[in-house]
């Protein structure tokens, strides 16, 4: 065994290494001629526990920022308009119009005290779309104190890196691209909002919302046209859906006749691979069955989680999205009356991470296992933001293993030490992801790079319940009482592939050791982590359950989204609480015996860290081997988002401990 203290200091090292100075592109946005493309660069900074935002224009940086995010063109390309923080007050948000080819100093349009986002000019160049928090009057008062108390009246009214949201809600603004007047909030009450996209008039947005009455009852969410006299005449507003899907990001085409927008029907049933649908825009209420999907010749999700943004048009008449496909993020071409399947772009191993399309030219961000997003324009590299960072990555290798039932294969990688050597066995550290609904694949993920520089094998891979697959592969785990899809309910098949997984690797790779095996996950790979532990304890030397749920029953009255549980179990926890405690590893707490790391966030409200805590004092009233710790100012994001101080010591705990229980030599 090292020692100790040498052995904190080599992992204090390694998650610096990975943490400390990491740029990547993102939001890229091409000019309209498509001769220059404007994207964010983001960098964290561990000295100043903070991450840098700027603006860079083709090659270099455009704003000297640290808040700078957003870029958006105007329609003759003679300006950039992004957000800041160059306000009177800190806390405000700032928005600023830069000019690109001729004189002028950047100005600013409008500060906003929470927030702006979807930014976007009109067609004629007069107006900026964007959307922005509405704080009521207790955001005002000195501290909270001084606030008076909030009465709940609706679910969801406070979500995970959001705080509460019901008495702050984001709305539509619009303001003069000049700044000569004050911004105006077209949406003003009680409802959020999401997305800016213009009509070619110039004359209304479009914008997905929930604005009708049962919204957090029925969980619809619909796509809206919100004119721009909406604030003097709410009257006007008109809603395209019908209140019967989960539909968003909404894209007008060119000409402005069509609406694009990503979603799907059957409210009682998640997950679903999300298509892409087209509405006229004068559509007005028109159920799930009158859209016309585009995107059915593929069964992926078109809400891909590495690039979470709305289609692109190309054409009147074709746009690009994104999907994904077994552990890729891929570009697809869409015909507008989805006359053909959809065609891929992109190929290879990568993930897309943003894109944009103007003037025959093709912008995209890509990430791959070892290099964070850089620029392409076509398939051309075009920055290198994170080369020398990129320096100490490793690749990895893609593998199948059949499902134990033999109806299929599930995707799998295994990333070896960089001194490996074919001759030496090694510890293994198998990686749950969270969701469930969600994939590991060719991004870069700076996790597992860190296990492999600590000396460990990291193995990861797709199980039954993840997305990238088809529809059946997403749904197999649905509650076995789901009234429409039922499944196996957590706990089932998925256990059974998280199973062949590590299986499946050990006897194909013999360099890795059978007697060192630890795993690890969070939020839902939290849940598998405890689960594993209470009922296959015996293949592992440890486990660490981070940000987990542990008990289905409490986390559905106390998730920030609270009875939205029942579209995956099935019944809702009043009507059928049984159904919940069956696929809550907390009931099985006893049979645990390996020991335990516990990771959670004080501030995660998507699995509030009573479920943590639920788990700990069991373990130590069963006098059971388990650490763990608490995070402050943290929420559910700590792993991806979180101040870069904390997230170097929690890698640090982790390699850590892993290296005790697992014998790292």
């Amino acid at each position: 065994m090292p020692d100790p203290a040498e052995s904190v200091s080599a992992h204090r090292s390694i998650a610096e290494r990975f943490v400390d100075r990491r740029s990547h592109a993102g939001a890229v946005a091409l000019s309209p001629d498509g001769e220059h493309v404007a994207f964010v660069v983001s960098t964290t900074d561990l000295a100043r526990n903070t991450s840098t935002k700027r603006i860079w224009l083709d090659d270099a940086p455009l704003t000297a920022g640290d808040h700078d995010s957003n870029p958006a063109w105007s329609p003759d390309g003679r300006f950039v308009a992004f957000t800041s923080k160059r306000g009177a007050k800190q806390s405000d948000t700032t928005l600023h119009v830069l000019p690109i080819h001729g004189p002028g100093e950047t100005r600013t349009v409008c500060s906003m005290p929470d927030g702006i986002g979807d930014v976007a000019w009109s067609p004629d160049g007069t107006w900026i779309g964007f959307t922005s928090r509405t704080r009521d009057q207790r955001y005002t008062k000195e501290d909270e104190s001084w606030q008076a108390p909030r009465k709940i009246e609706r679910f969801f009214s406070r979500l995970n890196d959001e705080g509460w949201v019901f008495d702050r809600p984001n709305h539509v603004h619009v303001v003069r691209a000049d700044g000569s007047a004050p911004p105006r909030n077209l949406t003003p009450g009680e409802f959020q909002h999401d997305g800016i996209s213009w009509t070619a008039d110039s004359t209304a947005i479009v914008t997905d919302a929930q604005r009708h009455d049962t919204w957090d009852l029925d969980l619809a969410n619909d796509i809206y046209l919100i004119p721009l006299d909406a604030d003097e005449h709410p009257d006007t507003i008109r809603c395209l859906t019908a209140h019967d899907g989960t539909y968003g990001a909404p894209a007008v085409s060119p000409d402005g006749t069509k609406v694009a927008f990503v979603g799907y029907g059957d409210l009682l049933t998640y997950p679903q691979n999300a298509k892409v649908g087209i509405l006229g825009i004068d559509a007005d209420g028109v159920a799930e069955s009158g859209i016309t999907w585009i995107s059915t010749g593929l069964d992926r999700t078109f809400q891909a989680l590495a690039s979470e943004q709305p289609p692109v048009w190309e054409t009147d008449t074709t746009l690009l999205a994104s999907a994904e496909d077994r552990g890729d993020t891929h570009l697809y071409r869409l015909d507008v009356d989805g006359s053909g399947p959809p065609e891929p772009v992109t190929h290879g191993p990568l993930s897309i991470t943003s894109f944009d399309t103007a003037g025959g030219v093709l912008a995209s961000t890509r990430s791959t296992v070892t290099d964070p997003s850089e620029v392409f324009i076509g398939d051309e590299r075009r920055t290198h933001v994170s080369a020398a960072y990129a320096a100490n990555a490793v690749g990895w290798e893609k593998f199948t293993v059949p499902t134990t039932d033999g109806t299929d294969e599930i995707d799998c990688w295994i990333m070896r030490p960089p001194d490996f050597d074919e001759t030496q066995t090694y510890p293994v550290l198998l990686n749950v992801h969270g969701g469930p609904f969600t994939q590991y694949g060719e991004v870069f993920f700076d996790e597992i790079q860190m296990q492999a520089a600590a000396g460990f094998v990291a193995v990861l891979g797709n199980p039954r319940g993840g997305s990238g697959r088809h529809t059946g592969w997403g749904q197999a785990i649905l509650g076995p009482k789901h009234p429409v899809t039922p499944g196996s309910g957590w706990g089932g098949l998925d256990v059974d592939d998280v199973l062949a997984i590590i299986d499946g690797t050990l006897d194909r790779f013999s360099f890795c050791d059978r007697d060192r095996v630890g795993m690890l996950g969070g939020s839902y790979g939290g849940f598998m982590a405890t689960w594993l532990a209470a009922h296959h304890g015996e293949r592992f030397r440890g486990l660490c359950s981070e940000r987990a749920v542990n008990n289905l029953l409490s986390e559905e009255w106390s998730s920030d989204i609270a009875t939205a549980f029942r579209t995956e179990h099935g019944p809702s926890h009043i009507d059928d609480p049984d159904v919940y405690m069956a696929s809550s590893p907390i009931r099985n707490v006893r049979n645990i015996d390996t020991p335990m790391l516990l990771i959670h966030s004080e501030q995660d409200w998507r699995c509030p860290i009573v479920q943590a805590e639920e788990l700990w004092v069991a373990l130590k009233l069963l006098d059971k081997e388990v650490d763990f710790y608490r995070f402050p100012g943290e929420n559910h994001e700590l792993s991806r988002s979180g101040s870069p101080v904390h997230r170097v010591q929690r890698a640090e705990i982790i390699l850590d401990w892993f290296a005790e229980k697992l014998a790292v030599r």
